[in-house]
């Protein structure tokens, strides 16, 4: 399926964003951004769903949801030197029943935070299965790469933007509940929007163009709730600064508080990346990084992500049902066994780790005993 041509003639009117347009009122200025950065610890940690889980439907429903594996996982992050976990939410959840899903929110917190780990929480993301349903999720394909994880909202309501509107309450409602809760540490509101999840049925470009729209809105209502923690949407393709940086970029890059970036290049790409963004004088957070066979690992990456303050999550932490130890070559090439170098994840189900240099490394690098 393609847009229909009437969206498609609208999506052409979206004018092309520069360094002087689309920015909402009331982003942080740099010195608060800064001030708020310099009273935090070095953050560092993972992209964490629980082992038992293989999207963020079924860690989060109330028929699935797992405090013990989580406080067992938790534990396990406290253990190395983690101290910040990124967590993606969803918003049928909070359709179903928001009062339900916002307690399940603050029992996470809760347990996370007497690890003395704080937490991103992530609000939607353009990833993966454009087509999520509540109720029982599938079971992991077999030796697949993240095969059953979902995108949020539904693509049909990104499509719509007529229907983009029925996400305020759900963004107002998260965000509402703790927003002056030092639990909650970043407001991450979109990631990587125009991402081509499989089944999107659209092109890149019109993704980005339907995701800015909906990021514009999204902005907006975060910014008229007026959290007390910083607000961001992570930067991930093309060019991010410069003439080439795409409309949807710039926006994301000019409107939050403190600028994050997802990389999973070898560390000569990601430290021209990090220049390119210094410029702008804002905290940076790397929300996003680890693809051993890319080149992106903890031993290259994490004492230049130290030596530069930025804020370090990589991707996934017990190998379990999102199965991010496989690469993403997975979806096309047939796997029969786990990879001899894993892609993501850094411990096993049983707590011991894939690399043991890793954990001491993290541990070394955090000052962890």
């Amino acid at each position: 399926m393609k847009l229909p041509t009437l969206l498609l003639a609208t999506l052409a009117l979206v004018p092309s964003a520069t360094a002087d347009e689309g920015i909402i009122p009331g982003r942080w200025s740099e010195e608060k951004a800064n001030a708020w950065y310099k009273e935090q610890p070095w953050w560092v940690g993972c992209n964490f769903t629980p082992s038992t889980a293989i999207n963020q439907l079924e860690m989060w429903q109330a028929e699935t949801f797992d405090p013990a594996t989580i406080d067992r996982e938790l534990g396990w992050a406290s253990d190395i030197g983690m101290n910040t976990v990124r967590v993606y939410l969803h918003d049928l959840v909070w359709e179903k029943d928001g009062e339900a899903f916002l307690e399940r929110i603050d029992r996470f917190l809760t347990i996370a935070d007497k690890h003395g780990i704080g937490t991103m929480l992530v609000l939607c993301d353009a990833v993966w299965n454009p087509h999520p349903k509540l109720g029982r999720q599938p079971e992991p394909k077999p030796h697949v790469h993240n095969s059953g994880w979902v995108q949020s909202p539904h693509i049909e309501v990104l499509r719509d933007p007529a229907r983009h509107d029925s996400l305020e309450p759900y963004f107002r409602g998260v965000i509402g509940r703790f927003k002056d809760d030092p639990r909650v540490v970043v407001w991450d509101l979109y990631n990587e929007p125009g991402n081509d999840g499989a089944g999107d049925a659209m092109s890149t470009e019109e993704k980005e163009k339907l995701g800015l729209m909906l990021l514009t809105k999204m902005f907006t209502w975060a910014r008229d709730v007026n959290p007390s923690q910083p607000l961001t949407a992570g930067l991930w393709a093309r060019e991010w600064t410069g003439p080439k940086a795409t409309p949807v970029n710039i926006f994301m890059r000019d409107n939050s508080d403190v600028i994050s970036f997802h990389s999973y290049d070898g560390l000569e790409r990601t430290a021209e990346r990090v220049g390119s963004l210094k410029p702008f004088g804002r905290p940076l957070l790397c929300t996003e990084y680890i693809a051993r066979t890319n080149g992106s690992t903890f031993e290259t990456h994490l004492p230049y992500f130290k030596a530069n303050k930025i804020g370090a999550w990589n991707w996934g932490f017990v190998a379990g049902k999102i199965q991010t130890q496989y690469p993403w070559s997975s979806w096309r090439k047939k796997f029969t066994a786990e990879p001899e170098v894993w892609h993501h994840d850094v411990l096993r189900p049983d707590g011991t780790p894939f690399r043991k240099a890793e954990v001491e490394l993290i541990r070394k690098l955090t000052g962890k005993k």
